[in-house]
């Protein structure tokens, strides 16, 4: 699952970066395939090939690192929306009891769709949204929701991002400070 969200959150074209990670595995070929001559055949032919592994690891590495800057310049900036997000509830400063809390989340977004599919293909004002405890990601929900929370004190962030997981520029964000008690005593 971890690697589906790290590539989904690619900044840049799929094409862009499938080439650039296997620039890095060629990369990686050569630079095992240089350690292996060097411990297996010795005299010039060994060392040229040794040098040769070398510089074959070193350009696929130098290209793998700058291809997505020398293709895709305009893949660095991300689109802007003019979507609006609103955290409905929790309400700030709300308080709920319970060890832990269930905390029930409503969200409005204007001038924005949800989508349900993942693609690289990114209109400005679709996308998902992504909501953060804390700073930790603890959905990636539509625009109701339950929340099961300890008790304390917690910021609810909410981010309406495109269709491939990545911010919008500038960030279409929403956050509240709630508190959880659990019954009967203060936080």
């Amino acid at each position: 699952m971890f690697g589906v969200t790290l590539i989904a959150h690619a900044a840049f074209p799929a094409p862009v970066v499938f080439t650039s990670e296997g620039l890095f595995f060629a990369g990686m070929g050569a630079v095992f395939g240089a350690y292996w001559v060097a411990h297996h055949r010795e005299g010039t032919p060994g060392r040229v090939a040794v040098v040769g592994l070398g510089l074959a690891a070193a350009g696929c590495f130098s290209v793998a690192t700058v291809l997505p800057f020398l293709i895709g310049p305009g893949s660095l900036s991300r689109p802007t929306s003019t979507g609006q997000l609103v955290i409905l509830s929790p309400r700030a400063g709300e308080i709920f009891q319970g060890d832990p809390a269930t905390v029930p989340v409503s969200l409005r977004l204007s001038d924005a769709t949800i989508v349900p599919i993942t693609t690289i293909h990114v209109v400005p004002n679709q996308g998902h949204i992504h909501l953060y405890l804390d700073g930790s990601i603890v959905a990636m929900t539509g625009l109701q929701t339950t929340l099961s929370v300890s008790p304390g004190t917690h910021t609810l962030r909410a981010e309406f991002v495109a269709s491939d997981h990545g911010p919008f520029r500038p960030p279409v964000l929403a956050e509240v400070t709630f508190a959880v008690q659990p019954r009967g005593g203060a936080a």
